[in-house]
């Protein structure tokens, strides 16, 4: 008797302990419900230069909204790869996405899978056919600044001479409107000649491999005016090494901060400031807005033309 008597005292012992664990489980578990962060998933398309500032300025703004976990990834200019980056973040259930594509064809395939699983996204400097469906854009024009960087050759050539095009990633929005805003510039002087137009892949050494091909063939080239700064870089490389660097306008986009050290230098002639930092700040906070459950707007950031006598004031800029 005395040993049914124990076991049936260890067995509701037992039972009291389990059911006070349970408890405890819980209110835990609604605990750490109550104090859990908003995720907000980022997706950008390469870190080179521009982009790395423009990710930088998401981390920055990120630290105004310690209410948020954010989740960085990059996807190393591999469409496939950001796919399964986006895949994941849906997986996860974030409660909103920041994505700039990697390819402008695929992100309309991209923007509608996040659509159908009810999580706003925010598309980053990059726009295209169909971005409209999209919860927000957030970056600039690029055929504006194809235009103000061909308008500035122009002047440079007293509306003559034979340009050179190098062109970025094909397909890609930039590498289409920035030469449809050089092109546009072009027809409307008829002392300028497009000799060469290529792709430089938006690298710099591309960059320099592509304006070595150029100068070996012979042509004369009186202006090289690139999709962005790297490839401009790249091609002023190639120009110094032959010794006809002081021939030739180099023209680039986004005036980074390697670009404007080149004009500084006396190497580049034109370049267009893209607003690294106004674009990865505002697209952080639309993010945030969209999360909330906020209205959003579309925010278009400006380009600017930078010339050397104002090469200082966007120095400043990066410090």
């Amino acid at each position: 008797m005395k040993l049914g008597k124990s076991v049936l005292t260890l067995v509701s012992l037992m039972m009291l302990l389990w059911l006070t664990a349970c408890g405890g489980n819980e209110a835990s578990s609604g605990s750490e419900g109550s104090g859990e962060k908003k995720t907000i998933g980022v997706s950008i398309s390469n870190l080179d230069e521009f982009l790395t500032y423009m990710q930088d300025a998401m981390k920055e703004e990120a630290e105004n909204h310690q209410d948020f976990e954010f989740i960085y990834s990059d996807a190393q200019n591999d469409s496939a790869r950001q796919m399964d980056q986006i895949e994941n973040f849906i997986t996860r259930n974030v409660d909103a996405i920041v994505i700039n594509p990697v390819d402008t064809t695929a992100a309309v395939d991209i923007i509608n899978m996040v659509n159908n699983a009810g999580i706003p996204i925010i598309v980053a400097n990059r726009t295209f056919d169909g971005v409209e469906e999209a919860t927000a854009y957030v970056g600039s024009e690029s055929i504006q600044s194809g235009i103000l960087q061909m308008e500035q050759v122009a002047e440079l050539l007293g509306g003559e001479g034979n340009i050179a095009i190098m062109e970025g990633e094909l397909g890609h929005e930039a590498q289409i409107k920035r030469t449809e805003g050089n092109v546009q510039i072009i027809d409307e002087h008829p002392g300028l000649e497009i000799v060469n137009q290529n792709t430089a892949k938006f690298d710099r050494s591309e960059g320099m491999r592509l304006m070595e091909n150029w100068l070996n063939s012979g042509t004369q080239i009186d202006a090289i005016v690139a999709n962005n700064d790297e490839m401009a870089l790249g091609a002023i490389l190639a120009l110094e090494a032959a010794g006809k660097l002081d021939e030739v306008i180099v023209a680039g986009i986004d005036a980074t901060p390697a670009a404007l050290d080149a004009m500084k230098a006396g190497q580049l002639d034109v370049t267009v400031f893209q607003d690294a930092k106004g674009q990865g700040a505002n697209s952080i906070i639309q993010a945030v807005k969209a999360a909330n459950g906020e209205d959003v707007e579309d925010v278009l950031v400006p380009y600017q033309l930078v010339t050397p006598d104002k090469v200082e004031e966007y120095v400043a800029m990066y410090e």
